[in-house]
This record gives C-alpha cells, structure tokens and sequence, in this order.
C-alpha cells in the first residue's frame, strides 16, 4: 500500500477509463491515487479492437502500458479492493480489503461492469474466445465463418441481422418460433427452435451448440447478449443508486447516471467507462475518463480560487484595523 494517506483525487477502478482519467490529472500536478481490483471486464478477450494506433493490441498490454504512463507522471497505483467509500467533513474516506484506508476530495469510480451470461453450461468458459457479444469488438475475427446467434430476448433478430454484416452463414436459435421471420429470410438467415443445453467442443474448439431435441446446430462461433449490471455497490453509501439501461422499451442492464463530464447527482463523485455507458468500447471508456480527469480539475481549480479569494479579501479587510492599532501604540 501507498505510504500516503490523503490524495487530492482517489480513482477506484484501473481499466482504460480510470488510467485515462489518472493520465489527465497527473499531468495537471495533481495527487492521484487508482486503487484496482485487477478484474477488467475484457480480461478473456484476445485483443483490443477499433483502438485507434492500438488495434488488436492484448487487453493487459494496454494496461501495462497505461500503468507505466501515470506513473511516470507521479501518479500512483496499487492493487486493491475497495470495501467501503464515505463522505466526510472534508472529502472522502475510501476503505480497502487490507484495512487500511486513504482520504480524498474527489472522486473518479470506473469500476465497469458485470457481463451476466445466459445460463447455458460452457458459456462462461468460452466466453471472449468463441463466445462472443459484440460484432466490433469480434466480427472482423469470424468472418465469414458459421456463427450461432443466440436468443436471450427481444434484440435477437436485431443481433443476427447485425451479425450478418460480417457473415453470410448465421443462424439464430431461439427457444420459441418467431412471429415474423421475413426480414431474415430476406437476409438469408436461418432460424433453428430449441433450448440450447451445452456447447459441442472438439480439441478446445467450439463446433455446435446442442439443443433440448437432442439436435446439434453446428457453428463456429457463437454470439450472445448479455445483462450489462454496473459494479456501483461502493456508491450506494453516496446516494448514488443504479438506473436502468434501456432499449426502446427493453431493460438491458444498470448504469450510474451522470453529465457529459461524468459529474454524479452527488458532489464530487465522477463516474467514467463502462459504470456510466454500458455501450461503450474500450476506446469510449478511455476518452470519457479523459473528459471526468479534465473536468476534476477544473472543480478543483474552482474551489482553489475561491479559498484564495476569500483569503485575500479577509487579509485586505483586516489591514485598515491593523493600521489604527499601530497608530494606538504609537501614542
């Protein structure tokens, strides 16, 4: 743990949003500390996509080198889990797993969020390989090759005609028959009907995905949606409770509402990457911890200048009584 004890801004979470928003402010003289818990939410992915000068980079070698940027600014990191926040007189208390604890008067939680697989044995192993959530993230990788789509709820049709943009060969699976199937019989999509009750896996690679009828629909990747549920425990103590993440009329997941800046409903928490949009790539997360960091420091600097205004009128009122009383000793 950091020999320290009290920073000007506390970032809990590590991942591109957090070490964007530590870049900023350690490069603005601030003291900076990013407390992580080391779970990045792209940890079973390969690479990292459409990251402009970092496509296809490996999801820890863009940390690694974001880790070796703060800190070469000033900034500082440890890994950590955060157990408790709380406000205080002046800022916050921020308590870690180890017992030890560290002061604040800011704010930044890029803790991400949580992908909720649908609950079909071998999803969760083969999840960021062969098993897959978001075309730009993955399609480039697939190709052309036979992808499975996976019904979890109302946005199946909408995935599997998005799918096939990279793909002439999908299938979507949906446990019940659809209504209408003319938009993907347009699109030459095929719909198989069953409940999906395991992945079919030959020499570590993905190859089918059985169903409930004992039919194997055979593939070689498989997308699905997921419930995207923000990692806000920490900031219910805070006031700051999670919205649901819509759309159109579907609930898809949470997230913490705050400004374009990341600026929460409660002073001095910023919010930045994937707690606050769940849509967001890596490259998003990481320009909107860019934006919180600026927008710190300028509520710093704010609350700086007007401590040092009243400062200077409070020194300005007292010199006309502090010359009277050396006039009185002079007598």
């Amino acid at each position: 743990m950091t020999a320290k004890t009290h920073y000007e801004v506390v970032i809990i979470g590590g991942g591109a949003a957090g070490l964007s928003g530590a870049l900023t402010l350690s490069r603005a003289r601030r003291e900076v500390l990013v407390i992580d818990a080391g779970r990045p939410r792209n940890a079973p992915a390969g690479h990292v996509h459409t990251y402009l000068s970092n496509e296809g980079i490996p999801p820890a070698e863009l940390l690694a080198n974001g880790r070796r940027e703060v800190t070469g600014y000033g900034g500082e990191i440890v890994t950590g889990t955060v157990t408790a926040v709380e406000r205080t007189d002046e800022g916050f208390r921020v308590a870690l797993g180890d017992g030890t604890t560290v002061t604040a008067d800011r704010l930044l939680v890029t803790t991400g969020l949580v992908d909720e697989l649908p609950d079909v044995p071998g999803l969760d192993e083969r999840w960021g390989r062969d098993v897959l959530h978001c075309p730009y993230c993955h399609g480039w990788e697939v190709r052309d090759q036979a992808i499975v789509v996976l019904a979890t709820g109302p946005m199946a049709v909408h995935q599997a005609l998005l799918w096939r943009q990279w793909s002439k060969d999908i299938t979507l699976l949906t446990a019940e028959p659809l209504e209408d199937d003319t938009r993907l019989a347009a699109r030459e999509i095929r719909i198989a009907v069953g409940r999906a009750t395991c992945l079919e896996i030959v020499e570590d690679r993905l190859t089918g995905v059985r169903l409930d009828t004992g039919d194997v629909v055979p593939c070689d990747a498989l997308t699905t949606t997921t419930r995207l549920t923000a990692r806000a425990e920490l900031l219910a103590g805070l006031g700051l409770e999670p919205t649901e993440q819509r759309m159109g009329e579907h609930v898809v997941g949470t997230y913490i509402a705050a400004d374009p800046l990341g600026a929460t409903e409660a002073p001095g928490v910023w919010v930045a990457g994937n707690v606050a949009a769940p849509f967001d790539q890596v490259i998003g997360s990481a320009a909107a911890g860019v934006r919180a960091g600026a927008a710190i420091n300028a509520d710093l600097i704010a609350e700086e200048t007007r401590r040092a205004v009243a400062e200077r009128e409070q020194a300005l009122s007292r010199e006309p009584q502090d010359a009277r009383y050396g006039e009185e000793d002079a007598r």
